[in-house]
């Protein structure tokens, strides 16, 4: 049996790939992409494109290998309107198709494939559970709820398919909109908060993602749905208060009208000049924190990391990352501790 990481040499997929080959498995990295070769020395790499079927119909799958759908485009780089359908669906649904028709043609019939919490929309429950119902604000969002659909069907046919629902992933490797608040607290300018900072914000780690897709395998891969998030995640103003603390920057957070940032923010999306997504903005300050006990009840997973603790890796990175970059800025701003 081989382990088929579609899309294994990106976030989730490299860390899934060092467990899985630290077990004494055999993993095959089936990516666009091989920049990441140190964390998986001793795997097959073949080059795929997950858009064209005849790349993905040359991966060597047999029908009794596990396979992972790792490859999505992200809501980082930030699209126009105009550009988002044609931007997510080619690899997010098209992708996800042909590696299920690729997978049925040899008879494979394990796959776990990650999709997003954003396919739940506006916070209708709390906190939300896998019921919770599904309305996603945008394409992403919606490129991601159509292969859960199409998981359904499959799973009709006979695949077992287990979908996981993260939160924002974060850890080594990756800032994505992240980027943006460093660079505020590196330069002491004030944080805008969208709305009052009281509600919690929920991340995962890069970590327990890579654990929760190494689990269901063990678990025989369940044809359900889990949710991914941290355990007990505090206020953003506590969350990026201690950031600031820890950075030692002289920051600091400014609550504002919720209304009236996210009408503005729909302004200039309005007019293709976005600032951020609407999947992102329009549930800023909403109580949006998955409730994730399905996973440990059927799968034994219990996420590890803290949000706090993960915040403040990600920004020792990328201070690192600017270290040695040798970049000015980094000497105009005090060290974190």
């Amino acid at each position: 049996m081989k382990h088929i990481l579609f899309g294994g040499d990106g976030f989730v997929g490299r860390h899934l790939a060092q467990k899985l080959l630290a077990d004494g498995e055999e993993v095959v990295v089936a990516d666009i992409v091989n920049d990441n070769k140190s964390f998986y020395r001793e795997a097959t790499i073949v080059a795929c494109d997950v858009t064209r079927p005849d790349m993905v119909a040359a991966v060597p799958i047999s029908a009794d290998d596990m396979v992972y759908n790792l490859s999505a485009k992200m809501l980082s780089p930030l699209q126009i309107r105009s550009k988002r359908h044609d931007f997510f669906y080619p690899v997010n649904y098209d992708g996800t198709k042909n590696i299920i028709e690729a997978m049925d043609k040899a008879g494979a019939g394990r796959l776990v494939h990650f999709t997003t919490d954003m396919i739940y929309g506006h916070t209708k429950t709390y906190p939300m559970t896998e019921e919770h119902p599904v309305a996603p604000l945008g394409e992403y969002g919606q490129s991601k709820l159509d292969t859960e659909v199409l998981a359904a069907e499959w799973r009709q046919k006979g695949m077992s398919i287990s979908l996981f629902r993260p939160r924002l992933i974060i850890g080594p490797g990756r800032l994505g909109i992240l980027e943006k608040l460093f660079k505020l607290i590196d330069a002491n300018l004030p944080v805008p908060m969208i709305g009052s900072g009281k509600n919690p914000y929920q991340f995962i780690s890069v970590f327990d993602c890579a654990e929760a897709a190494r689990l269901a395998w063990k678990a025989g891969v369940p044809n359900e749905a889990y949710n991914l998030g941290s355990i007990n995640p505090p206020p953003v103003r506590k969350l990026l208060g201690d950031l600031i603390r820890h950075a030692g920057s002289k920051s600091f957070l400014i609550p504002t009208p919720a209304w009236a940032v996210k009408r503005t923010l729909d302004l200039f999306d309005l007019v293709n000049m976005p600032i951020m997504d609407p999947e992102q903005y329009l549930i800023a300050d909403e109580n949006c924190v998955l409730d994730v006990s399905k996973g440990e009840r059927q799968l034994g997973w219990v996420p590890q990391y803290r949000d706090e603790d993960m915040l403040i890796a990600a920004y020792d990175e990328y201070r690192a990352a600017k270290a040695r970059s040798g970049s000015s800025a980094s000497a105009q701003v005090a060290p974190a501790e």
